[in-house]
């Protein structure tokens, strides 16, 4: 089966992003060492999972190529199939993404199922909140940034009880952010 890991960015208080999806509090700009880190992390990445909000600004962010971004990983983020979660959208209006809908569990162990090499959730909240809530991902790999907002958009949301994890590695970068990587502790 295939790894399924999630990426996100957060606040030493727990949270992705503002009470109005604010992301004003990353910490910029990022240094060689956790580029280093990001680039190993997704090496073996073959699938991007999405929910269907971030879809809508990542996706064509990406296509238009960020600047600051090198060219590397502007290829492999627009080159990396795409996954769209999503119960609104029926097509994708996105070039190598496709929509999927209905129970996430089926939707995710069926591609976990699949031959190929590993897959990364970058978010949005609702997405993380429920792969969290229903025990879907291998690997967390939280980057906390060095800042409390206070209030926002948590990355564990609504878990429904409690989330045991293993920490598997923590990293501190030079830029500020720590990368904490856990495993979820299986019954």
């Amino acid at each position: 089966m295939r790894t399924f890991k999630l990426q996100v960015q957060m606040t030493v208080d727990g949270y992705m992003a503002g009470p109005e999806g604010e992301m004003d509090w990353l910490s910029f700009p990022w240094t060689d060492d956790i580029n280093a880190y990001i680039d190993a992390l997704t090496d073996e990445v073959d699938c991007i999972v999405l929910g269907r909000r971030l879809a809508e600004g990542f996706i064509p962010a990406w296509a238009a190529g960020p600047e600051g971004e090198d060219q590397k990983s502007i290829d492999q983020m627009n080159n990396t199939p795409k996954v769209v979660i999503s119960n609104t959208l029926t097509e994708s209006p996105w070039e190598n993404a496709v929509v999927a809908g209905g129970d996430l569990a089926e939707i995710v162990n069926g591609l976990k199922a699949r031959p190929g090499g590993d897959m990364i959730a970058y978010g949005g909240g609702t997405l993380v909140s429920s792969l969290i809530a229903q025990g879907l991902l291998d690997e967390l790999h939280l980057f906390v940034n060095p800042v409390a907002i206070g209030a926002g958009m948590p990355v564990f949301g609504d878990a429904g009880d409690y989330r045991r994890l293993r920490l598997v590695a923590a990293r501190p970068f030079d830029c500020g952010i720590t990368a904490l990587h856990y495993e979820p502790k299986r019954a």
